[in-house]
């Protein structure tokens, strides 16, 4: 019995083993053309679950590396304050994460040829079945942002940080996920992309100003990027779901088919980008106009230490020519003129 009991035993706990590391939910489809070939495809399920806490676990083993190897060895040399230690650690690990997500994305549209035509992102849906790149890009998305809510205490977070932290870590788990579970891969793909690619831009630009506060070109590029990503992200958004799903023919909620294409969910997913994107402008905004305040406090600082210098420089420069009731060196050598006496 014990024989035949630990094979048993064995098996099982591989197979729960498996359905944290690997991929769940593969189907196997036969190609029939010239060659008989087989590809794999993947849909979601609960399952998913222990592979996003799986890599959740993942996630904080490399955020912990990356800060003990690499962003505490530069904190050490450059001494810098508080508050921009804590900046500069976000920065280096987000600039890390966006590189790889810009990067691993790119490849993913360019391999399946999403971004080639705009049609793509509606056309056969629901995309219930995946490549296994695109299920794999978006579990290690999930797992990264879920990662960063246990980080907020690993990493000491200050308390007026922590709410602007949560709402942007709630912001990209709700967007992520609802693209998923609405069988929305495509589209979410390309417009994760499309972000993270100007996010990378500023927080390099950050990296670079922390070494040399003189050195604020990489915000001016950012500025318009943001701007424009906003733009592209509004009309994709709009013609997805405004023109292409509006006009497709399968109009009819199906949970059982993945089928989300519906009027109230359509302008839900709009209304959502849309708000979103609104409050990224006007965080934007107000960036902005406190860097405007900042520069112009500085140059008004600056011109006042200068006109400063320059009047005690001329005070100086007027006290040394007897000025102000003073006697000038040259008066103070030449003999005064004597009155002549009457005799």
């Amino acid at each position: 019995m014990c024989r035949h009991g630990l094979p048993a035993r064995t098996h099982v706990r591989a197979k729960i083993a498996a359905s944290f590391v690997t991929l769940q939910y593969n189907v196997t489809f036969t190609a029939t053309d010239e060659k008989t070939e087989q590809f794999i495809l993947y849909h979601y399920g609960f399952k998913d679950l222990a592979t996003i806490f799986f890599y959740t676990l993942v996630a904080i083993i490399l955020h912990a590396i990356l800060q003990e190897y690499v962003l505490d060895k530069i904190n050490r040399r450059m001494h810098f304050s508080k508050t921009k230690h804590s900046k500069f650690n976000e920065s280096g690990q987000l600039s890390a994460f966006y590189l790889v997500s810009s990067v691993w994305g790119t490849c993913i549209l360019a391999a399946e040829n999403y971004a080639t035509n705009p049609t793509n992102l509606w056309e056969s849906y629901p995309h219930t079945l995946m490549p296994f790149q695109v299920k794999f890009f978006y579990i290690a998305q999930l797992a990264y942002w879920f990662h960063a809510l246990p980080e907020l205490y690993f990493q000491k977070i200050r308390k007026e940080d922590i709410l602007r932290q949560l709402v942007y870590t709630s912001l990209y788990v709700f967007h992520i996920a609802g693209a998923y579970l609405l069988n929305l891969n495509r589209f979410g793909l390309v417009l994760l992309v499309l972000h993270y690619f100007v996010e990378l831009l500023f927080h390099i630009s950050r990296l670079f100003y922390f070494s040399d506060e003189k050195n604020e070109r990489g915000f001016t590029l950012w500025a318009f990027l943001f701007v424009v990503a906003r733009l592209l992200t509004l009309s994709l958004s709009v013609l997805t779901f405004g023109f292409g799903l509006a006009g497709a023919q399968n109009q009819n909620l199906d949970l059982a088919a993945g089928n989300f294409n519906i009027l109230a969910v359509r302008t839900s997913a709009l209304a959502a980008i849309c708000l979103t994107q609104a409050y990224m402008m006007w965080k934007f905004i107000n960036f902005q106009l406190k860097r405007w305040k900042e520069h112009a406090h500085i140059q008004a600082l600056k011109k006042k230490t200068t006109n400063t210098k320059s009047k005690a420089a001329k005070k100086g420069e007027n006290k040394a020519n007897g000025v102000n009731g003073t006697v000038a060196s040259d008066d103070r050598d030449s003999p005064r003129a004597r009155k002549v006496k009457s005799s």
